[in-house]
């Protein structure tokens, strides 16, 4: 065993060391994420005991990202774009101290604080994107997204677990005078400094910022707009599944610490194939990752339509968790791809297919969960939580054939890019 993880790390220091940086860098800020997307939802919750604040909250940090994206593009032109990416981090730390200090939660409230967050999470995946873009080529991408997506599945099961302990226990014995507000200042404290070390690291080296300052196009080639299509897509399911399992487990299971366990090792499991995943396959390989993704999805959405059962949900949300980070795995490196072919067939900067690609996902993600909360309020509940879910996941299949052909297209690009540059430096371009 020892042998084994000594291989892996010789494997790991291999890759450049651009790349090393970004991925620890990420990885770091993995152990942020869960706090920010299972325990802000819990605090507003138990605020305000409203569902509607936890879903104006979303809306706003949903409509803050591709705004920050446009803010960072022209940022970029005078600012390095590692005080960006670290500023994306501490900011959300900012964003969990406004909420904690405000002395009643209401809408406004809520909203600024949704806001300051989308902001922070602008900063940090339009940075984190370009990063990764730039210090990796199509043959290690598969490599450096298992590896964090191994790491970002499994935070989201330790996390949890341990933030989840500590604001028990400090109810229970009395900490911090009994107030429960306390645990989750302690908790956002946590937060800071891990977004410090983590904006210690990036910037222990150079990275560029994009050559080209441009960034706002209207036309784009067919092979983006059919990126765009996919895109839409994934921010859908996004959109709908920030809600939904959430109230399928308070409806129907209610025994959140069962369902809990049984997440936890479906997410172990699924880290360690996402692992052997990226270490494994090569770029042939992504679209028969990306459609068992999608299968895996679809299976569970059927699961909770015929049992809509706490069994139902149990197996839905064990499908979950292995469709996202599958759909992840594959995704990403299909898109990278895209921005190295078009880039240089239309001379622009990657950060405009970066920033217009943020406008796709909202689409999506605002569609996705104006869908559910629509269907939720108009029509009925279950219906939302029952039928919608298998419409989504059907829906979701569209997307294997549109990859398919993007892959196809993508491909013949690059070939026509290489004839038609043929001084040019195509690393990024080979497999």
């Amino acid at each position: 065993m020892k042998n084994k993880l000594k291989s892996e790390f010789d494997f790991f220091m291999t890759m450049p060391r651009d790349m090393r940086l970004v991925l620890i860098t990420n990885m770091i800020y993995a152990f942020v994420l869960p706090i920010i997307d299972i325990f802000v939802g819990a605090y507003i919750m138990r605020s305000s005991n409203n569902p509607s604040m936890v879903a104006v909250y979303q809306l706003s940090v949903y409509t803050g990202i591709p705004f920050t994206f446009l803010i960072n593009g022209f940022l970029l032109h005078r600012v390095n774009i590692s005080h960006l990416y670290s500023f994306g981090m501490l900011l959300s730390g900012i964003s969990m101290i406004f909420m904690m200090t405000l002395s009643e939660v209401n809408m406004v409230g809520v909203s600024v604080a949704g806001l300051i967050m989308g902001a922070s999470f602008g900063f940090f995946w339009a940075n984190r994107d370009f990063l990764t873009l730039d210090t990796t080529n199509d043959s290690n991408r598969n490599y450096y997204y298992g590896v964090e997506t191994f790491f970002y599945t499994l935070t989201f099961i330790i996390v949890p677990v341990v933030v989840g302990w500590f604001i028990v226990q400090s109810g229970k014995l009395g900490w911090f005078d009994g107030k429960i507000n306390g645990a989750y200042q302690v908790v956002t404290s946590v937060v800071i400094l891990l977004t410090i070390i983590a904006s210690v690291v990036i910037h222990q080296e150079k990275f560029r910022n994009p050559k080209e300052k441009k960034f706002l196009y209207l036309r784009f080639d067919l092979l983006w707009k059919k990126m765009l299509a996919l895109a839409s897509l994934k921010g859908m399911v996004q959109g709908y599944l920030v809600t939904a399992p959430a109230i399928l487990i308070m409806t129907l299971v209610g025994d959140e610490g069962t369902l809990g366990t049984v997440q936890s090792v479906g997410g172990v499991i699924t880290a360690f194939i996402l692992y052997i995943l990226g270490r494994t396959t090569k770029p042939k390989h992504r679209l028969l990752i990306f459609t068992t993704g999608m299968v895996i999805f679809l299976i569970g959405a059927l699961a909770n339509l015929i049992l809509f059962s706490a069994i139902g949900v149990i197996i839905f949300v064990l499908c979950k968790v292995l469709f996202m980070p599958l759909h992840d795995i594959a995704y990403f490196p299909i898109q990278m791809r895209v921005i190295d072919a078009l880039s240089v067939k239309e001379n622009r900067s990657e950060y405009a297919y970066i920033f217009n690609h943020e406008f796709g996902l909202y689409i999506g993600r605002f569609f996705g969960l104006v869908l559910f909360i629509v269907l939720a309020f108009y029509v009925s509940k279950d219906f939302a939580l029952r039928y919608a879910l298998v419409i989504v996941a059907l829906i979701q299949l569209v997307s294997i054939p549109l990859a398919k052909n993007i892959i196809k297209h993508v491909n013949k690009t690059v070939g026509e890019v290489k004839r038609d540059n043929p001084d040019l430096s195509a690393a990024k371009l080979d497999y």
